[in-house]
């Protein structure tokens, strides 16, 4: 009879295990088929060189670690970026990590960045998004070295933080189309194929350009009059046409002027706006309101015809330049935007990002691609 009993619950204990071990394999299988995972128990996975793999392809995954750095103690953000501190009641867009399909990389070391570029002048040249991605960076560098005498200087559109004890310094140079903007007596002319700034470009050990954005300003907003293309002078012209004749004159300028074995050469891609929610399937006006990335790896939308015009230009170039292309795991993040928390309590921005947020990982991609080789 003891016998009996005892096979009976030796059976129900092996029972109950089986059950248990087939919960936690619909479990895992459940995980397998989710976008948005849990960044927890991801760590292991292999870092191979960036030519290797492709960082950009991949997807958003929540990481309680993050943000890498809490605005209130940057003394670098404007308050146009600064989304916390203008009354977003959410937290959670702070918490996203990107993680690659085919492989990880490291996270940002400012300290290790410093030492690395000890010395060295660093310099992003563009628009609004070019002062979002510099601002971002000075944050995550002073994080990371929060005692290391900093300065900052202002002046005619240049903008530079230093850290001094390792004589880094990061710039930004304000440029939104990168080819120049002269006064002729009809007005303010945008040259398309002449860039006079370029000296103050060439003494940089890195830069990172960008345009993209004010090209496709309008009316009281555009910050040109006419254009002109050599001798001729148009009142406007297919604001894509523009934009290739553009990118054209400062890819010649690069490959005439860079010198590969002094300056490292890099292009943020095309930066993307979340004005329509019919682009990401949803009935939202706009970006205000997300809460969280899109899931997957792939927009509704498409890729914008402007990457398409970068990707084009680039191939051509003799000199290496490596595009930071964050346009795709941009466009996932429509809820990283200001919004309506902002500086300006009636705007609505949904074209700049909130800091801590999106450009961090522009930089976390910046770094590793210096780290793991370009």
């Amino acid at each position: 009879m003891e016998m009996g009993v005892r096979s009976v619950t030796v059976r129900r204990h092996l029972v109950v295990q089986c059950f248990l071990f087939l919960i936690l394999l619909l479990q895992e299988a459940r995980a397998d088929h989710q976008v948005l995972y849990n960044a927890s128990g991801l760590r292991s996975r292999k870092q191979v060189n960036s030519s290797t793999c492709n960082l950009f392809q991949g997807r958003w995954v929540f990481d309680s670690s993050y943000p890498l750095y809490d605005a209130s103690n940057c003394p670098f953000i404007d308050p146009e970026f600064d989304c916390q501190k203008y009354g977003r009641p959410d937290k959670q867009y702070l918490k996203y990590r990107w993680l690659p399909d085919a492989c990880d990389f490291p996270r940002f070391d400012g300290l290790d960045f410093l030492r690395r570029w000890r010395g060295k002048k660093i310099m992003f040249v563009g628009d609004s998004l070019s002062l979002n991605q510099w601002e971002s960076l000075v944050c995550m560098i002073h994080q990371s070295a929060p005692n290391s005498q900093s300065s900052l200087i202002r002046k005619d559109g240049l903008n530079t933080v230093t850290f001094d004890e390792y004589a880094v310094s990061v710039s930004l140079y304000r440029t939104p189309y990168l080819v120049d903007i002269v006064r002729e007596s009809v007005g303010r002319v945008l040259n398309l194929d002449s860039i006079q700034a370029g000296d103050t470009w060439k003494q940089m050990d890195m830069l990172i350009f960008n345009t993209w954005h004010w090209w496709l300003h309008k009316g009281s907003s555009q910050g040109w009059d006419y254009m002109r293309e050599g001798t001729k002078l148009y009142k406007d012209m297919d604001r894509l046409t523009a934009f290739t004749k553009a990118l054209n004159t400062w890819a010649s300028w690069a490959d005439l002027n860079i010198d590969p074995t002094k300056t490292k050469v890099f292009f943020q891609g095309i930066s993307p706006t979340h004005y329509q929610g019919k682009e990401w399937n949803s009935q939202s006006k706009n970006c205000y309101g997300e809460l969280e990335p899109l899931n997957g790896s792939t927009y509704p939308a498409g890729t914008p015809e402007a990457a398409a015009i970068l990707n084009q230009v680039l191939s051509k170039m003799r000199k290496p330049v490596y595009l930071l292309d964050i346009t795709t795991l941009s466009q996932l993040r429509k809820d990283g935007h200001p919004s309506a928390y902002g500086e300006d309590p009636k705007g609505m921005d949904c074209s700049h990002w909130c800091l801590p947020g999106l450009p961090d990982t522009w930089n976390q991609l910046l770094y590793a691609a210096l780290v793991m080789g370009t």
